[in-house]
């Protein structure tokens, strides 16, 4: 076998890793890799202009493809500016994989120029890292890594490379096959334990599915089998921020999303069920609310690949450590076998129906300002025309509102920080989902604080003609910041009113994108078909509401039925105990 360079290696590692888009910025440290890449005909670079977006952007082309996203930067500043989507990714589950520069192996430790401890920074905020030492090691390395990323449940891994390992030479070839000597995820679940949920579920008289972006990242047909499962025990089903999308909100057993923000019958029906079946999710504090009166009555039944999610913070039943999408098909399989049928729910429905019937997402009309809600239930109406819709977020009252708002019926169609709520996210996590999906229709619904984390990619997308959308609720405030303080801290709106923003449409013209202005809601519904109609990138400028507040909501502290449907419910002031949970 010919020697090959450490970076020629890596770029050949990637090709036989099927990797077709990497998302990166360059510098000193990974000089030798950018050679190797140079017209490269297999791999597509996309220059980012700053590496939290490059993080941001391989996790939009992740979660909306299903693809591992690959991020290459250099040493020091470089490494510490991806730390942010580094840590994102790990929080949501995203795939992802970052190769780091790092000064040569003799400089290690001696404070070199661009020198930064990248393992050790990143050793908390990974699934796994290394650092390479020697070329000959770097190929069993990277498929090790890209192993690691995409199986279990995903999430990122950091390779870091010093100089003068992508300069040295060693043989390559490619492995025939891989198997890690103490990585191995349980895939699949214990009979007994499936054999145990089956017979729990068809015993229930008050199910509920509680699933998670865990159905979502086990692929397609874990959300197909989710709907199955649900059409045949005829149970409920509701869902995190982060599991939208994997059971159709058409459906009419589909609650909406519970938690914090969530729906008045998702929060309820988690009560009061005897029965809950948690796929994919983790009785995270967003949607538990107060520990003690979380669910008092149900059993727990808990799907996941992850078994350190177990127990983590509710007691279960019934743990099922597996993929959660072969667990699905083996539920399916037993209750067919078994001959069960779905019980008579309809007295359990019918208390479903009263909470329903209290319309929690329900906003006051105006016909002198645009409400924020009906900006997206417009976007919603008007994106239904487009062959294939992806949504991605900014973090605020926005992300909350597409949340309520917006109908997802297909998995990998709406992607948000949801773990570590990252505000910069969600236009860079769009560039990589247009550009994982060039004919799909690419909406990135922002704030106006939020949209300027990121905002110099602008010039990304202008750059490789991408036709994103950035759809911007702009109501001059850090919104849910503004929200929280209007009920925590008696309306002192300290430092949260966006002060010197810019003219979003001149800065539109600026990057060669079309900038829209709707100022009334009058102009909404045509504002919004522009944006959807025109080619290109578009920013549209949408005046909304300044003071309106995102409800249902669950004050910090409370229990999940303790929940705010609109203002006049607000009462007092907030406990510091539960200020500290804000």
């Amino acid at each position: 076998m010919a020697e090959k360079s450490g970076a020629d290696i890596l770029v050949e590692c990637l090709i036989d890793l099927g990797v077709e888009v990497v998302f990166g910025y360059p510098g000193g440290a990974v000089l030798p890799i950018y050679d190797a890449l140079f017209n490269h005909p297999k791999i597509r670079h996309v220059l980012v202009r700053h590496e939290q977006g490059a993080t941001h952007m391989a996790e939009g082309y992740a979660r909306s493809t299903g693809k591992p996203g690959v991020v290459l930067v250099t040493s020091g500043p470089g490494a510490t500016n991806a730390v942010t989507g580094i840590t994102d990714a790990l929080m949501d589950s995203i795939p992802m994989v970052v190769i780091t520069g790092q000064v040569p192996t003799q400089l290690i430790g001696t404070d070199a120029f661009q020198e930064a401890d990248t393992v050790g920074i990143t050793r908390h905020c990974t699934k796994h890292n290394y650092l390479v030492k020697s070329p000959g090691k770097l190929a069993s390395v990277v498929h090790e890594a890209f192993h690691i990323a995409t199986t279990g449940r995903p999430g990122p891994v950091v390779i870091d490379i010093p100089k003068n390992v992508q300069i040295a030479t060693a043989p390559y070839r490619k492995p025939e096959s891989f198997e890690h000597a103490s990585y191995r995820p349980q895939t699949e679940a214990d009979p007994a334990a499936i054999a145990s949920a089956v017979e729990m579920l068809a015993a229930a008289e008050r199910p509920i599915f509680y699933t998670g972006g865990g159905v979502i990242n086990s692929g397609p047909e874990a959300s197909t089998l989710l709907r199955e499962i649900a059409a045949l025990t005829g149970a409920p089903v509701t869902s995190t921020l982060m599991g939208l999308g994997a059971f159709p909100a058409s459906s009419g057993q589909w609650l909406g999303m519970l938690g914090m923000h969530g729906t008045y019958e998702a929060n309820w029906a988690m009560n009061k069920a005897d029965l809950i079946v948690c796929v994919g999710a983790r009785f995270d504090d967003r949607v538990t609310g107060r520990l003690d009166a979380f669910a008092p009555h149900a059993k727990k039944i808990h799907i996941d690949i992850d078994r350190s999610s177990i127990n983590k913070t509710v007691e279960v039943d019934l743990p099922i450590i597996a993929d959660v999408g072969n667990a699905l098909a083996d539920m399916i399989a037993l209750w067919k076998d078994r001959g069960h049928k779905a019980a008579d729910l309809g007295e359990w429905w019918a208390r479903i129906d009263g909470w329903r019937a209290r319309n929690s997402l329900a906003y006051p009309e105006s016909r002198e300002e645009i409400m924020p809600q009906e900006a997206i239930a417009q976007l919603y109406k008007a994106s239904r025309s487009a062959s294939d819709v992806i949504i991605t977020t900014e973090v605020g009252q926005h992300q909350m509102w597409a949340a309520q708002h917006f109908g997802f019926d297909a998995p990998n169609k709406w992607l948000t920080s949801g773990g570590l709520g990252t505000m910069g996210y969600g236009f860079p996590a769009a560039i990589g989902a247009q550009l994982g999906n060039p004919d799909s229709l690419v909406v990135c619904v922002a704030g106006d604080a939020s949209i300027q984390m990121n905002i110099q990619e602008m010039g990304t997308a202008s750059q490789y003609r991408l036709p994103v959308k950035i759809f911007i609720l702009n109501n001059e405030y850090m919104g849910m910041v503004r929200q929280w303080q209007e009920l925590t801290y008696e309306s002192r709106y300290s430092n949260s009113y966006s002060d010197s923003l810019p003219d979003f449409v001149k800065l539109a013209e600026a990057y060669g994108w079309t900038g829209i202005r709707i100022e009334g809601p009058q102009e909404l519904e045509a504002g919004i078909r522009q944006m959807i109609d025109t080619p290109g990138p578009v920013i549209v400028d949408c005046r909304v509401a300044k003071l309106s507040n995102c409800f249902p909501m669950i004050p910090s502290g409370a229990a999940h039925t303790d929940m705010l449907l609109d203002p006049s419910q607000v009462e007092g002031v907030m406990s510091d105990e539960a200020k500290a949970l804000v």
